[in-house]
């Protein structure tokens, strides 16, 4: 297939921290020289601050019709190398040949007119796609009937809820057949049925000969629908190539995971029967770890305190997948507990699940309520992808593969000197 994106030794500098001068007498201006020499460095009227490579030498190429996905941490240059390629910014230096038109959903609301109506976008977003008022139309009814917003389609899209702005926009810059359709993470705002449409959209894309550049966290969807990848970190490319290759590096690598989590206190924590406080990710032999290799044991480690005595105490931990669906859901047996300091371990022997990450959810509760629930406790990070797994699938707890063990312990006697608050170090 010939090339349809040439990018040859892009780089982007940023300064950080740069200000307007300010102006000021010459004493003034003399004495801030004699302190700090560059503050008299000027450009622009702006004094420069400290750099920063937001991308550094990036090269690849990207044939028609394929779809490349590009990872890599929060800051990695992933969105800088978008805005380039979408000729919002430009490089520092470096050079890109792009064959085709592009049509880019970067950011919520990227190119509306927040006066103008969804109907009036659709047809500015065309003009600046360089097509024609009679070809829009051709498109309109197919873009606003994907979009779903048909009851708010003459509304000023300033009216709209982030949501509507994702799909009018994803269902503009799709329908518009552009040659090359670069997405950035904006679907996570859409709900997960329409998420599934827009995948299913690019794909479909892609098949048509249409090329996609997509940018996302959600590792099972870059897997699905990317053949090769890109993986950025601190705007180099560190790997390249064949997808699944890509995201095992960005895996092994911890993407962000950390094997300790400390968790935050509640505000009312003098209310409450008790509150969880850390969590550790572990291997099999209890040694923190920020990657657990499929087939071997893991298991999460949660500290938690009882202000006092607790009947038919509860801990559950379950975890979410990359687009926050429940994927399982395990709690211990109830029991009474005296205050104190506590560890619950929920140990399983053998991972089963996929590759990437799994926010970790915990809660504390009773049979009569859940009196401290946190959503963001940790993540989990599996390190390679099982193939053939069976999935049960229950009603309200996720998927269910197999049982985790859950030992729960008394690890210091409670110590009333210390007030109801105190938790082991």
């Amino acid at each position: 297939m010939p090339k349809i994106i040439t990018v040859e030794n892009i780089s982007k500098l940023y300064y950080i921290g740069a200000h307007e001068h300010q102006g000021g007498s010459l004493r003034e201006s003399f004495t801030a020289g004699l302190r700090d020499p560059l503050s008299l460095v000027r450009r622009n009227g702006k004094t420069r601050g400290e750099e920063l490579w937001a991308l550094n030498d990036v090269s690849f190429d990207v044939e028609q019709g394929e779809i490349l996905g590009i990872i890599g941490r929060n800051g990695a240059g992933k969105s800088t190398l978008l805005k380039i390629l979408s000729r919002i910014t430009k490089p520092t230096t470096g050079r890109i040949e792009i064959d085709g038109r592009v049509g880019s959903l970067l950011e919520v609301g990227t190119g509306f007119h927040p006066e103008l109506t969804g109907r009036e976008n659709i047809f500015l977003n065309g003009a600046m796609l360089g097509m024609g008022r009679h070809e829009i139309g051709r498109k309109f009814d197919e873009i606003v009937a994907f979009s779903e917003i048909e009851r708010f389609i003459d509304t000023p899209v300033k009216r709209y809820s982030s949501g509507m702005y994702t799909r009018l926009a994803f269902a503009i810059a799709a329908h518009l057949e552009p040659e090359i359709l670069i997405v950035d993470e904006v679907l996570a705002v859409g709900d997960l049925a329409f998420q599934k449409k827009c995948l299913g959209k690019m794909g479909g894309a892609a098949k048509d000969g249409r090329t996609v550049l997509f940018v996302s966290h959600a590792m099972e969807a870059v897997r699905k629908l990317c053949g090769r990848g890109i993986l950025l970190d601190r705007g180099e490319i560190v790997a390249q190539g064949r997808i699944e290759d890509v995201i095992a590096k960005y895996v092994e690598d911890g993407a962000g995971a950390q094997a300790v989590y400390e968790i935050p206190r509640p505000r009312d924590v003098e209310e409450l029967p008790g509150y969880a406080y850390k969590l550790t990710v572990e291997d099999g032999e209890g040694r923190p770890t920020t990657s657990i290799p499929v087939g071997k044991p893991w298991q999460v480690r949660i500290h938690f305190q009882i202000n006092r005595p607790v009947e038919h105490f509860i801990i559950a931990m379950g975890l979410l997948t990359n687009l926050n669906t429940p994927f399982r859901t395990c709690w211990a047996e109830p029991r009474d507990l005296a205050p104190g300091t506590y560890e619950a371990v929920f140990r399983e022997e053998i991972v089963v699940m996929g590759t990437g990450r799994y926010g970790i959810v915990v809660g504390l509760s009773t049979f009569e309520r859940a009196f401290h629930y946190v959503e963001n406790a940790g993540v989990l990070q599996i390190a390679e992808f099982a193939e053939g797994i069976d999935l049960v699938r229950a009603s309200n707890t996720g998927y269910i593969l197999n049982p985790v063990k859950i030992d729960v312990q008394r690890i210091d006697s409670y110590q009333r000197d210390r007030g109801s608050n105190a938790h082991a170090e």
